[in-house]
């Protein structure tokens, strides 16, 4: 499953240090002029020239609402003469979705928990004193968030040895997330990955955060290292990319989860 997480991801970098001249011809041509979206029982497509948008293996790619469908629906239409799928997160997600089918959900839920269960929030710092101190305001207060609306308890520790939490604590996780489906399950799982959180992707799912409380607790560290030596241009690019991926994910939640 983390091999999931890391094909998932893959794309973040891509294109990163190329001139624009060899990422242009690396990028297919648009093959549609149309872009429209059609609804049957329920069910919103994406119609390219009239025709419902595939996966590469040929599986028709339908959502449950419309607002979903409306911003793969405008992710395609704002490609210029050639298709970037960078510049397309929601629809790069559901794809993902429905190749792997609902036959993955159970797996990807379970990931989420496994990450909760040695997460990001839960490994402090030894020092230096400010960053232990904005580790201790912004996680902690996500913690108890979730420490509140679980009725459970979690056990920070510093440094980087294992400790482990409450199974009952992870059973409550999963029993909360259970109810998705494939789909949501899926952004879940990219949420994950993309903060290095389950903790924060639960969260998210519960409503106990927004996007960018959870976003700012992501990168504390980061955000701490970046104050003291600056961010380099390839580094904000791709932090940019990365958030373009999870607002998409977080919108998969909130719409279907």
């Amino acid at each position: 499953m983390r091999e999931f997480l890391e094909d998932a991801l893959k794309h973040q970098d891509a294109g990163q240090g190329r001139n624009q001249k060899d990422l242009l011809r690396e990028l297919p041509k648009r093959f549609y002029k149309s872009v429209d979206v059609t609804e049957t029982a329920g069910v919103f497509a994406v119609l390219l020239d009239g025709r419902v948008t595939k996966t590469p293996t040929g599986k028709q790619i339908g959502v449950g609402h419309a607002d979903l469908a409306a911003h793969m629906r405008d992710e395609w239409a704002v490609q210029g003469d050639r298709i970037d799928p960078d510049m397309m997160p929601h629809v790069k997600l559901i794809n993902s979705a429905v190749e792997a089918g609902d036959e993955s959900r159970a797996a990807l839920l379970d990931e989420v928990v496994k990450y909760a269960g040695n997460d990001l929030l839960l490994y402090r710092a030894e020092s230096p004193r400010e960053l232990v101190e904005k580790q201790e305001q912004v996680w902690d207060d996500v913690l108890v968030r979730l420490a509140r609306h679980f009725s459970v308890s979690f056990q920070p520790t510093v440094g980087i040895l294992h400790k482990a939490q409450s199974p009952e604590m992870l059973r409550k996780l999963r029993s909360a997330i259970d109810p998705l489906h494939h789909v949501p399950a899926t952004a879940m799982v990219s949420v994950t990955g993309l903060t290095g959180s389950g903790l924060l992707a639960v969260a998210l799912r519960e409503r106990l955060v927004d996007a960018d409380v959870a976003w700012t607790a992501a990168h504390v560290d980061e955000d701490y290292q970046i104050s003291l030596w600056g961010e380099d241009y390839e580094a904000a690019a791709r932090r940019r990319q990365r958030r373009r991926e999870f607002d998409a994910a977080v919108n998969v939640i909130n719409l279907l989860g």
